[in-house]
Formats: structure tokens, sequence, C-alpha cells
């Protein structure tokens, strides 16, 4: 049997065990199974999945999708995570073009007339490539962050990347996220606070109104409503 077959039968029986596990439950188990051999992604739209990390194992690696399309506010909360967090390391993905270089082959802002595409050079390959370097990476995605969503699983096969995902606070409510922020004084993107409530890439994010879905200032006005790293 392959290492990946290995590992592809491993996160069935987890998704199994673990189904109902705590956020500390399943950040344990993956430490404890995978050793250095994982990383952490995140946003910086906030650090909470980190500090969690932090808490079993302080020096995670952090993968950071370097789009050259960020806020400054993004880009300043990455590198307060450093500071807040030392033993870290963020590992930023690049694309293979810098925008200059995708502005030229393709026109400039691409990400206004094929999302997609742009997604995929400035994040999905990006991050497929990290990913290859691992054997586990530990996401923060919600179920209640978008119907897409509903039925994600504490610890899954990640057949597109090919290898162990595990969402270890897949099952939080907002309630108990933004609790976790407010109880653990958790460093938090300062666009939030103006109601910037998921944070991607500058051109590709806007202001929520009050009552809104969090998602819909993601490409608003668009039918997309994932950038392919999850679905």
């Amino acid at each position: 049997m392959t290492a990946t077959a290995d590992y592809k039968t491993l996160a069935e029986r987890a998704s199994k065990e673990l189904a109902d596990a705590t956020a500390d439950e399943a950040i344990r188990w993956t430490v404890e199974t995978f050793g250095d051999d994982f990383i952490v992604a995140s946003n910086m739209q906030d650090a909470v999945l980190i500090d969690l990390a932090t808490k079993v194992k302080s020096d995670v690696d952090v993968l950071f999708l370097e789009t050259g399309y960020h806020f400054p506010e993004t880009i300043g909360t990455r590198d307060a995570v450093q500071t807040v967090y030392p033993g870290v390391k963020i590992v930023n993905a690049q694309a293979g073009q810098s925008v200059a270089e995708q502005d030229a082959e393709y026109g400039e802002k691409l990400h206004d007339r094929d999302p997609a595409l742009c997604c995929n050079l400035r994040k999905v390959v990006p991050l497929r490539k990290t990913l290859a370097n691992y054997s586990a990476w530990v996401t923060g995605v919600r179920r209640v962050d978008a119907p897409t969503r509903a039925n994600t699983p504490i610890v899954t096969w990640d057949d597109r990347n090919g290898l162990v995902k595990v969402n270890p606070i897949a099952a939080w409510t907002d309630d108990e996220f933004n609790g976790y922020i407010r109880e653990h004084g958790i460093l938090e993107n300062p666009l939030v606070s103006i109601g910037y409530l998921s944070i991607g890439c500058a051109p590709c994010t806007a202001r929520v109104e009050p009552g809104q879905d969090p998602r819909s200032g993601r490409w608003a006005g668009q039918s997309k409503t994932e950038c392919g790293l999850h679905g």
C-alpha cells in the first residue's frame, strides 16, 4: 500500500472517530499523527486557528497565500502574527507570475473578467504546490460559513490536493467563534471592525451591510462563491 493510500485510509477512519472532536482534540490528533509534517492555513482575517494550533505546537508552519492583491491591513495582520506568535513559520505561497507578469499575459484586471482563472493562478496552483510538501493541512473552514460548507467534517481526505485535511473548528457557531476572539484577545484584521466579514483579495472583497451573509462581500454581483481552495 502506498503512503497516499495509507493516509487516505487514516483520514477515513479519523473522520468517524473524530466526528465530534473539539478543536483542541482535533489539533492534538494532528500533531500526534503528523509531527512537523502538516501546515496551518490562514487568510489572516484573524488568528483564531493559529492561536489554537500554537497552544499545542508553538512552532507550527502557517500557510499564507500571497496573491499580490491583498489589503495592506491583511499584510499587516500577517506580520503581526509573526510578532505575537514568534515560534510560527509563515510560509508565503506565491503564484508563478507577479501581478505585472500576469497582466502582460492575460490583460489587466483578470479578476474582473475571469475571477475563476485569476483565483486558480494566484491561489489554487500555489496552494497545491505548497501542500505537496506536507501530509496534512489544517483549515479554519466552518459549516456556518456558506451552504457549500454545511457538511464539512472534522477530518477528511482532500482528494484534490492529495493529503489529509483537518477542520478543527468546523462545528463552531458564530457566537463560539466571536466569543473565542473576545475571551482570548485574539489578533484580528482591522477590516473586520468596519464591515469586511469575509476577507480575500482587495479587488474582490466588499464591505458587508448589517444583516447580510458575511460571504456576500466576496465577488459581489457574480455567481462565484468559492475561490476553489475548499471546493
